[in-house]
């Protein structure tokens, strides 16, 4: 059942804002006024982050979820009254108030997948398939169980990249504000000293002292311009779909991250592909359902393009190596489980060599993402050294006392 959020008026004309469950706006009306209140205005609320980005429905939250619902149905508890349970443990108001509208939507007739679709932001579409499997197969808590080591995963290999990224992005930031410090106002006085007392001016002199200029005079463009670009990058990136599958094609070829990227984006393809072959779908849908956790324009067209041509009869080993975006791994294990009829361990056994990999490239990326910054940083300084002390040592001894 939908959750709404309201403003109505209450018999001594006061105004009331509040959120409460309904099935439509009619039926919203009904209960405000068994509370003695009269609708102004309503929207359906979406759960998730407040102003503050409080409330938010994190993927440990889904994980909690899945983990402890399959262990209560694994131990004979019906769903509806495990759904109670986590309701009433939950410390998350807004997954509170998802699971309450579930619960609602169960006790009205709806199946469990048909409860959780009405949340689209917080269950996506191969976590309601597969739990639609779970119904009809009566094996809910393997799928469960399955759904909570996927999630676990994929949180893992989230905060692997934080801490990778962290540290250096912290260090670059405060570096990155002494230098514009040093250039605005140290740099100048030192290069004015420089000329006053005479000489020649190198080149690389030169350009710290109009770098400097440049930054005193247009400080704000050099502050403003990285935000502008982000955010207008974010902008074409959304709403053209040519740019995004060029930025997606970009973000696989990057430096350091972009085979790690595309590991990660294939692995979770392949498990989730195993995970509901294995489960009883059929592999046309399976496909077009793994493609969805993805998120990258260059690997969801080309497992379109697979898609098409398996619809069309040919194999699915075949049609993969066609497209010719997938490593030779993953070609030859899909041939292994066409040849065995074991593609779902095949699939997951492409997605443990991946992870394996992924595990080792992010240990390693973190002391290699120091390196390239320390680099830089050492780079940066020897310029501003040569640059200031340089002319002003070879100004100070031509000098007679």
């Amino acid at each position: 059942m939908p959750l709404f959020q309201y403003k109505a008026i209450d018999s001594s004309g006061k105004y009331v804002r509040g959120s409460l469950d309904a099935g439509n706006i009619a039926d919203l009306e009904a209960r405000l006024e068994k509370m003695k209140l009269d609708l102004v205005t309503c929207k359906p609320k979406q759960p998730g982050a407040d102003i503050f980005g409080r409330h938010k429905i994190t993927r440990r939250d889904l994980i909690n979820f899945s983990f402890h619902l399959e262990q209560l149905t694994r131990s004979g508890v019906p769903i509806l009254d495990g759904l109670i349970d986590l309701r009433d443990g939950e410390e998350n108001p807004g997954f509170k108030d998802v699971i309450s509208s579930v619960i609602e939507a169960i006790e009205g007739g709806s199946s469990f997948s048909q409860a959780l679709a009405m949340y689209p932001k917080v269950f996506d579409d191969v976590f309601i398939n597969l739990i639609r499997v779970g119904e009809r197969s009566g094996q809910m808590a393997t799928v469960l169980s399955d759904i909570t080591e996927t999630l676990k995963w994929q949180d893992e290999i989230i905060a692997k990249a934080k801490k990778a990224v962290t540290y250096p992005a912290v260090v670059g930031t405060l570096i990155f504000a002494v230098i514009m410090f040093l250039m605005a106002f140290v740099v100048p006085d030192l290069m004015n000293a420089i000329v006053g007392l005479g000489g020649e001016i190198p080149f690389l002199s030169l350009a710290l002292l109009e770098t400097s200029n440049f930054i005193v005079d247009y400080w704000y463009l050099v502050v403003a311009a990285p935000i502008v670009l982000i955010v207008t990058l974010r902008l074409l990136y959304t709403s053209r779909p040519g740019f995004r599958y060029k930025m997606d094609g970009l973000l696989l070829k990057i430096w350091m991250f972009g085979e790690v990227n595309e590991k990660i984006k294939i692995s979770r393809f392949t498990r989730y592909f195993a995970l509901m072959f294995a489960s009883g779908i059929t592999v046309l849908d399976a496909i077009k359902l793994s493609k969805t956790v993805v998120s990258n324009a260059v690997l969801e067209d080309g497992i379109d393009r697979a898609w098409v041509q398996i619809s069309e009869g040919g194999s699915i080993s075949e049609s993969f190596q066609n497209i010719g975006i997938f490593p030779p791994l993953v070609i030859r294990m899909l041939r292994v489980g066409e040849s065995t009829g074991r593609m779902d361990e095949s699939l997951k056994n492409v997605s443990y060599f991946f992870e394996r990999d992924i595990d080792e490239r992010m240990d390693k990326m973190e002391p290699m993402l120091q390196t390239a910054l320390m680099s830089v940083i050492g780079l940066i300084m020897i310029w501003l050294i040569t640059a200031v002390f340089g002319p002003m040592y070879d100004t100070i001894s031509t000098l007679n006392f």
